[in-house]
């Protein structure tokens, strides 16, 4: 009996290339326009003034008449949240290290991370602004308190998850406890530590926005509070859509730059899309 030929592995049907580009490209715009044809249809159907829920026509006008004023108070808040994200990042980083290392500073160290989050931002913040003033110092520190423990227990959790196998392997090579470090357990945790930093993307603009409202005359958190104690409404709307427009681009370079700068981290679900 002759063996049956070697059957082919199956492909994964995937979409042509152009349609995907196309696609991708696509996305932002439908998702835009859904999103503003529901808001217009709400306004329409509920009939809410303008002062309680702006129409976007109404935003859009006062995106274009007071442009320099926005992209001026813009400006400092996307500086605070910038500087505030890697500083949150940087300190993650040099605490989480120390912890996986040594067992008696993470004995000591994590139970008062853990104390910590249970303190509100809302009650830090106006300390921050008394002792660092009311400039940009006290919006970064507390853009980064706001990131310093997602970075921080991702970090440790990708080099204390590091596979025993490969330890193992390089302690019988007699590796050395620094490079270990530096060889297998820093580039194993890197990928931990890259999540963390993509949350930590996301959420930094909030401890920006937070020192704002404390405390600040500039930057769009302040903006904010002006424009709403007048009943500028549409102003408000205004400056949530820059910050939101600046915090999804950030996110977007940010997980770029990630995805090229850890190429071996595998990315299966792209594979199926």
């Amino acid at each position: 009996m002759t063996p049956s030929p070697a059957q082919p592995p199956r492909q994964i049907s995937q979409k042509p290339l152009a349609e995907r580009k196309l696609l991708k490209l696509a996305r932002p715009v439908i998702i835009i326009a859904t999103l503003i044809a529901t808001w217009q249809i709400i306004v329409t159907l509920t009939g809410a003034p303008k002062y309680m829920l702006p129409a976007p026509y109404d935003v859009w006008l006062a995106l274009i008449d007071r442009h320099a004023v926005l992209l001026d108070h813009a400006g400092y808040t996307i500086a605070e949240t910038v500087i505030g994200l890697f500083a949150g990042a940087l300190l993650g980083a040099l605490a989480a290290l120390p912890m996986a290392l040594f067992s008696p500073i993470r004995f000591w160290l994590m139970p008062i991370l853990l104390v910590s989050q249970a303190i509100p931002f809302f009650a830090i913040a106006p300390l921050l602004v008394l002792w660092l003033g009311f400039g940009m110092a006290s919006k970064i520190a507390m853009a980064a308190l706001i990131i310093f423990f997602p970075v921080t227990v991702a970090f440790f959790d990708g080099l204390s998850r590091t596979e025993p196998g490969w330890l193992d392997l390089a302690r019988t090579m007699g590796t050395h406890r620094w490079r270990l470090l530096t060889h297998i357990r820093l580039p194993a945790a890197l990928p931990a530590f890259a999540s963390g930093f993509r949350v930590a993307t996301a959420v930094a603009p909030i401890g920006a926005i937070i020192g704002e409202w404390v405390g600040s005359s500039h930057g769009l958190g302040y903006l904010m509070l002006q424009a709403n104690a007048r009943v500028q409404i549409d102003m408000v709307f205004a400056c949530l859509l820059i910050l939101c427009a600046f915090s999804i681009t950030q996110y977007f370079i940010v997980d770029q730059l990630l995805r090229r700068l850890l190429p071996w981290q595998p990315d299966s679900l792209a594979r199926h899309d």
